[in-house]
């Protein structure tokens, strides 16, 4: 299935509040975003954001140019009629991170939660990669979370991979310095735990 068949299908079949990686409070995430010391006016993208809280808690704590990219435009939209009127005040874009062509050296900070670890094939994360070193600015912020190596093999049925700190800086390389880890046990809405690492790099 095409993967933008695929996650359609999911935020079809499945309210937003009902898949594994809901968080009604990003805390880990949010706490990165406000570590890095930017300003409210820089701009930030959430790479798979989807139908996520976390925009609404950037908005809250003043954010004012945010992004969110996701697949999906049905987990999109789910984010769109949640923040009624405020939606406009975010940039919101259907597209696949493997293949779209984000503005050059634009973002201060580059935050994706669960979104890395679908990348099974090393050419998408190659693509993924490029796409992070093209679109953040010199010396920008970029955390990613993913399944710790410990964590589950297939999310959403489909195969994932799984990282520990040093294995996820390794596939982003010399032109990102890796300044902080942290780890998170995930508490599935249907009761089950899910462990992820959350890492930290500023690009070079």
């Amino acid at each position: 299935m095409e993967n933008r068949t695929h996650w359609e299908d999911i935020h079809h079949k499945k309210a937003a509040t009902q898949v594994s990686w809901y968080q009604l409070h990003p805390t880990l995430s949010l706490q990165h975003i406000r570590n890095t010391g930017v300003a409210k006016s820089g701009q930030v993208i959430d790479v798979g954001g989807g139908a996520s809280t976390l925009v609404d808690h950037l908005l809250g704590d003043g954010f004012e140019n945010v992004t969110v990219l996701d697949i999906s435009d049905a987990a999109l939209e789910v984010a769109r009629q949640r923040l009624g009127e405020r939606a406009k005040l975010v940039t919101w874009l259907e597209a696949d991170i493997t293949k779209v062509t984000l503005p050059h050296h634009t973002f201060d900070i580059w935050h994706d939660r669960a979104v890395f670890h679908f990348l099974t094939i090393p050419a998408d994360r190659k693509r993924y990669v490029d796409a992070v070193r093209h679109a953040v600015k010199p010396g920008g912020h970029v955390i990613v979370a993913t399944f710790a190596s410990d964590g589950p093999d297939h999310c959403s049925g489909l195969e994932v991979a799984r990282y520990n700190p040093e294995s996820l800086h390794d596939e982003f390389g010399a032109d990102f310095e890796l300044l902080d880890s942290t780890d998170e046990e995930h508490h599935t809405p249907f009761g089950t735990s899910q462990k992820f690492i959350y890492c930290y790099c500023r690009k070079q």
